[in-house]
């Protein structure tokens, strides 16, 4: 079945759907997005991504092309019309395309935003088999730009990363910077110890995850210590447990890293548990 997407104002199918090739996210990589998650034929954790969506782009300084009321119209109809259960949306905003290629930024006034929405169907996106068997990560040298905190489409290298641990036969890797943990490609990582969960502190070194806000708010709700602070890849794998968080993997257990097996090599019972609780609350709130 063809998808129906959206662009700019209008429901279309996806073959017909165009952007120019002036269009600055095209070009300059001048853009933010946002993933939401559908579990249900419902959204999860919409308004946080909504809010993230207006501070990066704040931080860009772009114009707000469509408000938060619209921007839930258009993720339902989508859902609707593509006859999602499970799933995601998939949402970003560029610049805008002005007439001709050039680093200055465009007049807002003359050059509109472009927004362009469209869903994956994943059946089942809450019960992978990689929970239950945990994933296996390398680590490797972060050389992204410094504002990591803006959800931007700057993604080549965090794609490079998923390439090399792919090659390295793993499923992910997790980003060293001055001898520290930044996080995964596309997830929030932590390590448990005894039962503190350790994760790095928000800063502009690593991106405000939505999951990560709510698992972690779940966890100190379960009486489980949260310490955010830098970790090391030597103490991760001293760790008794660790795991991963994004929108689309929700909590995803750890168990090797750099070759070494974390804690008994097996998924572990804590974020076992934190997946658990995730889903559940997640989904008793989604919209």
């Amino acid at each position: 079945m063809t998808r129906t997407v959206y662009v700019n104002g209008t429901y279309l199918p996806e073959t017909e759907a165009k952007v120019s090739i002036f269009d600055r996210g095209f070009l300059m990589a001048d853009a933010v997005y946002e993933v939401t998650s559908v579990l249900g034929g419902k959204l999860i954790d919409f308004d946080g991504h909504a809010v993230r969506l207006e501070r990066s782009l704040n931080e860009l300084d772009m114009p707000h092309p469509i408000s938060k009321e619209e921007l839930l119209e258009v993720h339902r109809e989508l859902v609707r019309l593509n006859d999602i259960t499970d799933g995601m949306i998939y949402l970003q905003i560029s610049r805008g395309a002005p007439n001709d290629r050039d680093f200055v930024f465009p007049d807002p006034e003359t050059t509109k935003p472009t927004v362009v929405l469209f869903t994956q169907n994943k059946p089942g996106l809450a019960n992978s088999p990689a929970a239950k068997t945990g994933i296996k990560v390398i680590s490797i040298e972060d050389v992204r730009w410094g504002r990591r905190d803006i959800k931007t489409v700057q993604l080549l290298y965090p794609s490079m990363g998923k390439m090399m641990a792919k090659k390295a036969g793993c499923d992910d890797a997790w980003m060293v910077e001055d001898g520290f943990v930044t996080e995964g490609t596309s997830n929030n990582a932590y390590i448990i110890k005894g039962n503190k969960i350790i994760t790095r502190a928000l800063s502009n070194d690593i991106l405000h995850g939505i999951t990560r806000a709510a698992v972690l708010r779940f966890a100190q709700e379960a009486q489980m210590e949260v310490e955010e602070r830098n970790f090391t890849i030597a103490e991760a794998q001293d760790a008794d447990e660790a795991f991963i968080t994004s929108a689309s993997t929700f909590v995803m257990p750890v168990v090797e890293i750099d070759g070494a097996a974390v804690g008994t090599g097996a998924v572990g019972p804590l974020a076992t548990r934190l997946r658990e609780i995730y889903l559940d609350e997640s989904i008793k709130a989604a919209i």
